[in-house]
């Protein structure tokens, strides 16, 4: 028995008396829980009695009139209470998603917020029995396993894998918003660019990102020693286009990202005949398993149609879409 007991003990327990347990506590009462329930006062009773046989001490300390929970029940208590509404959620979550139709991707977060986001109310409006779910991560995930559907991810065709598709590409341009360039002298050369303040990517002189840098812009345009009023850093895009448009300073920004924002008139090219070509792309991935869904399929020639417009908007020619898949 003693055996029984121990082994019985160091096993983990089983949780179909937890929600017993946290309605008992949670009232301090059996009568109450028991008809939160829909079962019998001795059913509980039981219940709680068996999890307290596994688990090894008393949970409760029973009164005449009501129930108290010793320092052991407060401590399972406060786990139940974090789990059992997480596990109904994912339940929830479960049964809602059973039957509908949804596209999930990963990419990058500058991507999402500057040029898939401001998008998507076209498709949803389109096709409202669709759900999407969006991870915005710079972590590259394996598609053979991941619990995604497709990828939007920015590289050089040779980072990428057989069958990504080439969205479209992208220039580097200086840009800045209108009142910046209103209140400041003329920009006519490259020159002219270190008198105002430059927005850059902090960690960019350290990653794949050396071609973003105003560094390698003042090479290319010969101009190696050239320092500027002052320097502001950020993490992301998003954020040095967003400081770019509040008036803080001139970023050098990829095209393909700011295209609407110079359509719109709220970024200018301060020196549009100054662009650099950048080796980068943008591509979409689909999930082997993904491929066949009719709603897979909708989505991937919704975005193919978007970055036809991104394409012309660039002035990006010829059609990338005639060159540019991955066998």
């Amino acid at each position: 028995m003693l055996h029984s007991q121990t082994h019985l003990r160091s096993r983990p327990i089983s949780a179909g008396h937890l929600r017993a347990f946290e309605a008992v506590a949670r009232h301090l009462n059996f009568r109450a829980a028991a008809e939160e329930m829909a079962l019998t006062q001795s059913a509980v009773s039981r219940q709680i009695q068996s999890l307290e046989d596994e688990v090894g001490v008393g949970l409760f300390l029973r009164h005449t009139r009501a129930v108290e929970l010793t320092s052991a029940g407060a401590q399972l208590l406060l786990a139940v209470q974090q789990s059992l509404p997480r596990i109904d959620g994912a339940v929830r979550q479960i049964r809602q998603n059973a039957g509908r139709k949804s596209v999930s991707l990963t990419t990058f977060a500058s991507f999402a917020s500057m040029w898939l986001i401001p998008r998507l109310e076209a498709f949803q409006r389109d096709n409202p029995e669709i759900d999407i779910r969006i991870d915005a991560s710079d972590v590259a995930l394996d598609m053979d396993v991941a619990d995604v559907d497709l990828a939007l991810r920015y590289g050089p065709r040779e980072n990428m894998p057989g069958g990504a598709v080439r969205l479209f590409g992208e220039t580097i341009t200086p840009v800045a918003s209108p009142w910046l360039i209103k209140t400041n002298p003329p920009i006519k050369a490259p020159a002219d660019i270190a008198r105002f303040t430059l927005i850059e990517a902090g960690d960019a002189h350290r990653t794949h990102l050396e071609w973003l840098t105003w560094r390698r812009w003042f090479e290319v345009h010969h101009m190696s020693r050239a320092q500027p009023r002052r320097w502001l850093y950020f993490n992301y895009a998003y954020q040095m286009v967003q400081a770019a448009l509040t008036g803080q300073g001139l970023v050098l920004a990829r095209s393909s990202l700011i295209a609407e924002s110079l359509a719109n008139g709220d970024l200018v090219e301060v020196l549009p005949h100054h662009r650099m070509d950048s080796p980068m792309a943008y591509w979409l991935i689909t999930g082997p398993r993904s491929a066949p869904r009719p709603e897979i399929q909708a989505f991937c020639e919704w975005l193919q149609g978007q970055a036809a417009i991104t394409r012309e908007t660039i002035g990006e020619v010829p059609d990338p879409d005639t060159i540019d898949q991955l066998d």
